[in-house]
Parts: structure tokens; sequence; C-alpha cells
């Protein structure tokens, strides 16, 4: 029985996985779909997300005081600071009657941060508490989405800044609009007719709903330091957001069936109730991050959840494809390439090939742009770099004193070895340059070209011509 139930798991994966070429929509869209699931499950399973989940659970309780405080300050301007208190009320609406006295306790201690009284030192650290969210947010997704180089510290300092003052205003903005809509004496004359008073009730029902995808999906194309394209992060915010909604459901009648947790933990049972609220929110947000970047990055949906771990073959055959692509691109006045570009071109994770180009980069081979999301240029003229320095700057990589080949005694069979590895290898490839090899020179005799059905039918036809016209 086992072994016939391995059997059908293992035909499941090669049905699921393999090349669709002959069958029709239905069947294609629901091996997309399985494609998808299988992959973020895999990184549930084997990947990362829960314990960055972790990680930004125990960062929101540092945080969490001092980021209310700051939105507190900026709406307090604006006089709708009392807003903040029904929004924690909604967030944690499924803590049940747990909620109001946390979100009593969490508002009574921003009432108690007085900046005047924290002086400089004290409101520095309060803004570290908050940006220190962020950054470990931002670095949560670009792991997903495998980006190496996180956002500069000016980029990083005016994008934090307006999603700390602009983000709580417009949220608070769009919720008193819609409090005035619905006060409004034109849409009370409208809604008297019960066709559009249905629509309304469906809409008002609905409308929460498009809400909160638009902010997962606002979220989801902001944080990552790359650039998202807008369906991804739609359909990935769609489905964040039934997830939030289900789960808060299913964890509203858990906290109702937990009588027996409140007599273990006494006073604790709310803190600890509060924290895997937290633990499911973080979740739901990496998981609809990991379903954005399966969606704009189908390849690399087989590649889930695995450390991948390129071969000493595959990092020097990575290193002479990436060479060439960037020499190409660069002499033909094309657009930088930065890694994502160069991952999707040879459908190798991005973490994989930033190991690449690391090693060239030390090395001298490559080097950085100082651009937002960074491309690679030659560091030296590719000219005069051969394929074996390439071959060289990879297989050197992460040699330090004490872990190098200096240990090695001088003639020693071993050395020996190595030395007519390197010979060979440097006769084969020392005189070929990248740009020779990215961009091969014009012989000067060009090969005949192979005649055609259409050129073999036109001679012929060129022949019976000639034929005739001798013959008369």
């Amino acid at each position: 029985m086992a072994i016939a139930l391995t059997a059908k798991i293992e035909d499941f994966k090669k049905w699921l996985w393999r090349n669709p070429r002959e069958e029709g929509f239905p069947v294609f869209w629901l091996r997309r779909t399985l494609r998808l699931c299988s992959a973020v499950f895999a990184d549930m399973r084997y990947g990362d997300l829960n314990l960055r989940a972790m990680s930004l659970v125990y960062t929101t309780l540092l945080s969490l005081v001092p980021l209310l405080a700051i939105s507190f300050s900026v709406l307090k301007g604006f006089g709708v600071h009392n807003q903040i208190e029904p929004a924690l009320l909604n967030f944690l609406e499924p803590l049940g009657e747990k909620r109001i006295e946390i979100t009593a306790n969490i508002i009574g201690f921003v009432d108690n941060i007085q900046v005047g009284v924290l002086g400089t030192v004290g409101l520095l650290f309060l803004l570290f508490s908050v940006l220190s969210l962020l950054q470990k947010a931002e670095a949560s997704f670009n792991n997903i989405w495998g980006v190496v180089q996180a956002r500069s510290l000016a980029a990083r300092f005016s994008d934090y800044l307006s999603v700390l003052l602009v983000g709580p205003l417009l949220i608070f903005i769009s919720i008193g609009m819609t409090a005035s809509m619905r006060g409004a004496g034109w849409i009370d004359r409208i809604l008297g007719a019960k066709t559009v008073e249905t629509v309304a009730t469906h809409f008002s029902v609905l409308l929460p709903y498009l809400i909160l995808t638009a902010a997962f999906a606002f979220i989801y194309a902001f944080i990552p330091n790359t650039r998202v394209r807008l369906i991804p992060a739609l359909l990935a915010g769609a489905v964040s957001a039934a997830l939030w909604k289900t789960l808060g459901v299913l964890f509203a009648k858990f906290i109702a069936g937990s009588a027996n947790y409140t007599l273990i933990y006494s006073t604790f049972a709310t803190l600890l109730f509060f924290m895997i609220w937290l633990y499911m929110a973080w979740m739901v947000v990496l998981i609809g991050a990991s379903i954005a970047y399966y969606c704009q990055n189908p390849s690399n949906q087989a590649a889930s959840g695995q450390n991948m771990i390129l071969s000493i073959r595959m990092r020097e055959t990575v290193a002479i494809a990436v060479c060439g692509m960037i020499a190409d691109n660069f002499y033909h006045d094309k657009p930088v390439l930065n890694v994502e570009a160069l991952a999707r071109a040879l459908k190798v994770p991005a973490k994989s090939v930033m190991r690449v180009l690391d090693a060239l980069e030390n090395n001298g081979i490559l080097k950085r742009t100082n651009t937002r999301t960074p491309g690679f240029v030659p560091g030296r003229p590719f000219e005069e770099t051969t394929l074996w320095d390439v071959l060289t700057a990879v297989r050197s990589d992460g040699e330090k004193p004490g872990v190098n080949m200096a240990f090695l005694e001088r003639g020693s069979d071993v050395e020996v070895v190595r030395q007519a590895f390197d010979a060979s290898g440097q006769a084969a490839l020392g005189k070929i340059t990248v740009k020779n090899f990215a961009l091969p020179p014009v012989k000067g005799t060009a090969k005949r070209r192979k005649k055609t059905v259409r050129g073999k039918a036109a001679a012929t036809r060129a022949k019976k011509k000639a034929a005739k016209k001798t013959e008369k």
C-alpha cells in the first residue's frame, strides 16, 4: 500500500513538472496553479519563512509602540489621531474580547510617550526601533525575491520616512472618506431604491476585502528592492487578503474555546495570543510575497525551498556566461544587466548568480554600478581579460590566509597535479579574451549559404530559361 502510494506521488510530481505541450487551456492553468501552490508550500516547509516570521514578531513587539507614537504625532496635527484605537481594534478583531485589553494597554503606552521628555537620544532610539522593523521586513522580502543588494542609506531614509508620514494619513483619510460618503444626503436618497440598496450592501461587504487587497499589493510592490509587476502584486494581494480573513475567523473560534489556556497561562494568556496572531499575520504577509515572486518568475518554481549551491563546474559555466552577456551589452550600448536579469536569462537562482558576481567583482573583473538596483559592467578592459582569468577568479573565491593553497609544500604530488591542471587550462583559455568570446571577430570570407527549397527551385527555373534561349 505504501509503495503504491509513493509511486502515485512520484507520477504526480512528474506530471506536475513536465513541460506542458499537448494539453488544453483548463489543464494548463490547473498545472500552473498547482505548481505555484507546491512552490509556496516548499518555501514554508523547507525555506526560512518560518524563522523570518518569528524574527519579525519579536521586532514588532519592540517597535509597535514607537510606530504608533510616530503615527499618533503625525495624525494629531490633522485632528484624526482618535482613529488609531478603532484601527487597532479592527486589526486585533480575531482576539475577541482580549483585543480591548491589548488595545487599551498599547494606547496607554503611546499616551505616556512624551517627546519633550525623551530628549534627542530617546527620540533617535524611537526612530531606530521603527526603522529596524521596516529594514527587517525589507530584508525578508529581499530574501524571498533573491535580491542581495539592499536599499542605499539615502533611499532607505526617504522611502521609510514617506511610509511613516504619509501611510497612516492616507489610511485614515480613506476611512474618513468612507464614513462621510455613508452619511451623504444624496447617497441616502439614491439608496432608497431597493435594487441600489442591495448592490450597496454587497459592495459594503466587499469593500474591506478590496481595500485589504490594495494594501497588500502596495506592500509587495514597494518593499522589495526590485521591480515588481502590477499583476503579480495584485494577485498576491488578493490571496493574502483572503488568507487574512479566513485565518481571522478561525483564530477567533480558537480564542472562543481557549478557556483551558487562560487557566494555564493566567495573565500571560493575552500576551501569548497576541504573539500568536502577530506570527500568523506575518506568515500571511510573507506567503503573499512568495506568491508574487513565483508569479513573476515561474521558471524558479521548481527550485523552491532548496538551498541552490552550484557545483564548481556550474560556477565556472555561470561565470563565463555572465561575462559574455555583460560584454555583449556593454559593447553594443545595451542596458546594464543586474542580478535579477542575469538570473532570469540563465534560469539560475539569483543567490547563486550573486555569489559568482561577487567573486568576479572581488578580482576586479566586474564593477557594480552606483544605482538603486545595481547592475554590472566591466571592471577592467575585456580586451585584456581572458577566460582563464574569469575561471581563476571563481576557483579562488573564498581563499583566505590559513585556508588557501599555501599550506601545500612545493614539489609535492598534489602541487604537481594542480600545476599541470593550471597549465593545461591556461594553454587552452589563456589566449581567448572575454571580448573575443562575446563578439567573435568577423571572418574575411563568409561561408556559402546553403540553398533552400525556394533557392533550388529558382535555380532550376533559371537553367530552363537559359536552355530555351540556347535552343532558340
